[in-house]
């Protein structure tokens, strides 16, 4: 793993949702800086995580993002996301501007949805040897 830094931002995702999965893959495409480390929240190390922000687990539904001494869930760890993707991906970061339980409204919807919507996966994503260092140990 990345050292953890101010610039390093950790993506704690459902490692069995096929939709996160695929959330993970497209993050990952859009960033050639690596600014992000992914972890499942299946994972020892992601359930440590969670614990130790005081989040109930073991899976919460959907993304969990860590930047410096931030937490966020639902919309606002996706917009996080997009804020530090490159153009036109960051441009979603507008969405912020749409009042936040209005967004989370939305977000919860799908995410309550997403294993029937998207299916999922028998075990957590297990990352190829060249985006290995990308993942949570």
């Amino acid at each position: 793993m990345h050292a953890r830094s101010n610039d390093v931002i950790v993506v704690l995702f459902d490692g069995v949702c096929n939709l996160c999965n695929a959330w993970v893959n497209f993050v990952i495409d859009h960033d050639p800086s690596e600014t992000f480390v992914f972890g499942a929240q299946q994972s020892a190390r992601g359930r440590a995580m969670l614990a130790e922000m005081g989040l109930p687990g073991p899976v919460l539904p959907g993304v969990v993002v860590v930047a410096a001494d931030r937490i966020l869930t639902d919309s606002a760890a996706i917009l996080e996301i997009c804020a530090r993707l490159a153009p036109p991906w960051r441009f979603f970061a507008l969405f912020r501007m749409i009042p936040r339980p209005l967004r989370d409204a939305v977000y919860r919807w799908v995410a309550r949805h997403r294993y029937a919507w998207f299916g999922t996966s028998a075990a957590c994503r297990i990352p190829t040897p060249e985006l290995a260092h990308r993942f949570l140990t």
